[in-house]
């Protein structure tokens, strides 16, 4: 199956279907990464995910991993240290940090360049691109960024400063999306880590289905306001 090029005026993209065996889910290379590609790209289960410098490549893999909202594993250490949780979470306050954050983070964050920031930041002012975000007092020490599709969140990056701060924020926003009517997490290709915490691996197509039908269910008015979230139900069912 050959590779889609993409137009640099024309922001659409092939069926995901096309993508390449190998590299699992390698879809097209080029385009920009303009908010109107960019939302077009999620709205149909693709991604961008490159090394800075190189051309723009877009994905959308299969098997896909994704983290049911209600399906949050609590280890039993974490649960210890929820007990004693001394996180505050919000969401929406400090987008440009979040993204900045998980731009350190190693060889996890090294696709997150200028350019990429940039455009990502520009999906937050336009209320498509969110964050959440972990404090210890007033240092933001956790957080993580992504897009809005209806009842699921397309997870982007992650990173943690303190010990479990990226965790709570999860958890945290797991049980408020829950509430707010969210159903998924997409989590994009499993690792150790997302599997550790309950990700799990389904077929393109259910993905697709899924992202189809979720994408119609519209949250609460309140989901993506600027605004702290409860923590006090952390250790409930645990």
């Amino acid at each position: 199956m050959q590779l889609h090029r993409l137009s640099e005026d024309r922001p659409h993209f092939p069926p995901p279907e096309r993508a390449l065996d190998e590299p699992n889910g390698l879809l097209a290379f080029g385009g920009d990464l303009s908010e109107q590609r960019l939302l077009n790209a999620y709205r149909n289960g693709i991604f961008p995910w490159y090394s800075a410098g190189d051309p723009i490549l877009w994905w959308s893999p299969d098997p896909r991993a994704v983290l049911y909202a209600g399906e949050f594993h609590v280890s039993r250490s974490l649960a210890r240290f929820i007990r004693h949780n001394p996180y505050r979470v919000t969401v929406n306050q400090q987008f440009a940090e979040v993204i900045a954050a998980c731009a350190e983070r190693g060889q996890e964050g090294t696709w997150i360049g200028p350019e990429v920031q940039a455009a990502f930041i520009r999906l937050h002012h336009r209320g498509r691109a969110h964050s959440i975000e972990a404090w210890l007092g007033e240092e933001l020490v956790g957080g993580m960024y992504g897009i809005s599709q209806g009842a699921m969140f397309c997870g982007e990056s992650m990173f943690s400063r303190r010990d479990n701060a990226s965790k709570v924020a999860l958890l945290t926003f797991c049980r408020f999306f829950m509430h707010q009517g969210g159903k998924m997490i997409d989590c994009q290709v499993l690792n150790s880590h997302t599997a550790s915490l309950g990700a799990r691996e389904i077929p393109r197509r259910d993905y697709l289905a899924l992202l189809s039908q979720l994408q119609r269910i519209t949250l609460a008015a309140d989901c993506w306001q600027s605004q702290t979230l409860s923590v006090d139900n952390l250790n409930s069912d645990h």
